[in-house]
């Protein structure tokens, strides 16, 4: 079976938070949400979509219905666009933009780096944590990296990403 091997970090934030992921090709986009929520470690309660397009202007959005209205570009129901057909005849790399809590604006960059064989969803590598769910946002991040705030999250460790306790398996299911 054919997969997708995919990067992505967090702008914003140095040093930089990565993961490195394979899912397969036929995989909707609402199921590369969940697999990317799963690898870095948020916990999926706020908005998210992907922004493509040509140059700077990433006016095209790939996410849930309800956000058609407020889009200036092409809009497609992530529920039903899948990887392969998103990627089509176009070469890899592809790059997209992910946004995740709108409040906070974490904006992730994620490439479609290359195919590769193999069956499922499999972390393939990464580094540090990801920031705690409702921080504040990448300057806040970077605020309490520096110590110039407190961090507010007991136990949180910034350096540390344990890939092996990362867990794809399927949350129960969303109404949509």
């Amino acid at each position: 079976m054919s997969r997708i091997v995919i990067k992505t970090f967090l702008y914003q934030i140095t040093p930089q938070i990565w993961r490195r992921i394979a899912v397969p090709e036929d995989f909707t986009f609402i199921q590369l949400n969940d697999a990317l929520q799963a690898a870095l470690g948020w916990e999926n309660k706020h908005p998210h979509e992907f922004r493509h397009g040509k140059g700077k202007r990433l006016v095209d959005v790939i996410g849930p219905v309800g956000l058609e209205d407020q889009t200036p570009g092409e809009f497609q129901d992530e529920a039903k666009l899948t990887l392969k057909q998103f990627i089509g005849r176009r070469r890899l790399p592809i790059r997209l933009l992910y946004r995740y809590d709108f409040a906070e604006e974490w904006i992730h960059e994620v490439v479609l780096e290359k195919k590769d064989e193999g069956e499922g969803v499999e972390m393939l590598g990464g580094e540090r944590a990801c920031p705690p769910e409702d921080f504040g946002g990448a300057f806040q991040y970077m605020q309490a990296l520096h110590g110039e705030i407190a961090w507010d999250h007991p136990g949180y460790d910034p350096e540390l990403f344990e890939p092996e306790k990362v867990d794809f398996t399927p949350r129960k299911k969303r109404k949509r």
